[in-house]
């Protein structure tokens, strides 16, 4: 077999060439379009479903949303386990499908059941898919860099501008913010007041919700021109917050600053970032969507970051925290120079021995090719180039030229002979 295909590539030189020339071009496009990474992605194939009670406790959200929701989603087709977590105000519950599952039909089989299981949920709690993203998918992070700027404004400006702005980015999942104070508007009630008013704290929330609301008229006509009706009812400042009536004591209004007094603080938090002890930073974190290449994803973040900077108040910079593009770039660099490296030995070695340029050319051109044949065949079985998978080609430079080096030796001492012979 190896015989005849010697010799059916001596008769057809040109036909190898072209052969050749084609394997070279398709693998240069492998190289630049194989999802690249830094490390390689072992995460289970899995999907996640979030879902948030506030103000109970692990064994009520155990009990009343992660046992309803484990029990009622088993039967999804390929799943090899399902698992949950409770903890105070949210429950996580982890579906973990097989590895040849397309994430995306697995996301498709969840959110039908869980339209069955929602039903048999507390009022008012949703439960929600997580991100279509991996354990790994964490590939950018920044932080907000402004001196002198309070954490709350800039936890505000997070959360309205930059987050919006960065989940428009093509191949993001989401941007999950951290650090800082979600400003909220808070109502600390009296308790003697209340009662000697006659006010229960359900009074109290339902008139605010009742207060906070805007709803739309007809139209009106006058003159000729058409005019839309609406009112105008959202909160905008602690004072409207003040003055909202709860009830009338003898024509006199009972307003809420009556009862109590109104604030602007912070949500309850659980934790806070720090970075490099420098004090508490406001920032967010970039999850790469499921499939994407990493260094293209991180590219196109950062060209929007550039475009989202032109927005920001004077003086608030972003400022990249983790940037996984840093190690790609190594491990491609590392790739490189292994290569390079190893061409340049190997030319050397076959010339000193051999003495015959041509000879050592045959052995030296081997070398990159096999390289990009290795790419043409990690696009074709869907591996990314990631440090594991390019050390592995690095490693493996070395031992593909030794069977050109045996050939090419032999065939000189074999042409040599037999010219001495004759």
């Amino acid at each position: 077999m190896i015989k005849k295909l010697i010799s059916w590539s001596i008769k057809n030189k040109w036909m190898v060439i072209i052969m050749y020339s084609l394997m070279i071009i398709y693998g240069v496009y492998s190289v630049y379009t194989t999802p690249v990474d830094a490390i390689p992605d072992l995460s289970e194939n899995q999907v996640i479903i979030y879902t948030e009670w506030m103000g109970r406790n692990p064994q009520i959200i155990e009990d009343q949303i992660t046992y309803p929701l484990t029990s009622n989603l088993q039967g999804i087709p390929r799943v090899k386990n399902i698992r949950g977590a409770s903890m105070f105000g949210m429950s996580f519950v982890f579906i973990i499908f097989e590895d040849d599952v397309d994430i995306y039909w697995a996301r498709a089989r969840v959110l039908e059941r869980l339209n069955y299981a929602t039903r048999l949920l507390p009022s008012n709690v949703t439960p929600t898919l997580g991100p279509d993203g991996t354990g790994l998918g964490h590939v950018y992070w920044y932080t907000l860099d402004a001196p002198g700027y309070d954490l709350g404004e800039l936890r505000a400006l997070q959360d309205w501008y930059v987050r919006f702005g960065l989940q428009t980015v093509e191949g993001v999942s989401e941007v999950a913010s951290f650090g800082g104070y979600q400003k909220q508007y808070q109502i600390v009630v009296d308790p003697l007041k209340l009662r000697y008013h006659d006010i229960t704290l359900m009074d109290v929330v339902n008139k605010v919700k009742e207060n906070n609301n805007e709803v739309g008229g007809r139209k009106f006509e006058l003159s000729d021109i058409g005019y839309i009706i609406k009112s105008t009812g959202y909160i905008k400042n602690i004072n409207e917050i003040e003055n909202i009536p709860l009830k009338a004591e003898n024509t006199v209004p009972i307003r809420i600053k009556d009862i109590g007094t109104v604030q602007m603080g912070g949500d309850l938090r659980l934790g806070i970032v720090d970075e490099n002890g420098e004090g508490e930073k406001v920032g967010g974190i970039v999850i790469m969507r499921y499939g994407e290449n990493a260094k293209e994803v991180i590219d196109r973040v950062k060209e929007k970051i550039e475009d989202i900077k032109k927005g920001l108040p004077a003086g608030i910079n972003i400022k990249p925290a983790y940037d996984r593009s840093d190690l790609i770039n190594a491990t491609i660099d590392t790739l490189k120079e292994a290569v390079t490296e190893e061409i340049i030995v190997v030319a050397i070695v076959l010339f000193i021995f051999l003495l015959h340029v041509r000879s050592a050319l045959i052995v030296v051109i081997t070398i990159p090719v096999s390289v990009l044949f290795a790419f043409i065949m990690m696009k074709w079985f869907g591996i990314t180039s990631n440090i594991m998978s390019l050390a592995g080609v690095a490693l493996a430079v070395g031992d593909l030229v030794d069977a050109g080096i045996v050939m090419v030796e032999n065939a000189m001492k074999t042409v040599g002979g037999e010219a001495e012979t004759n």
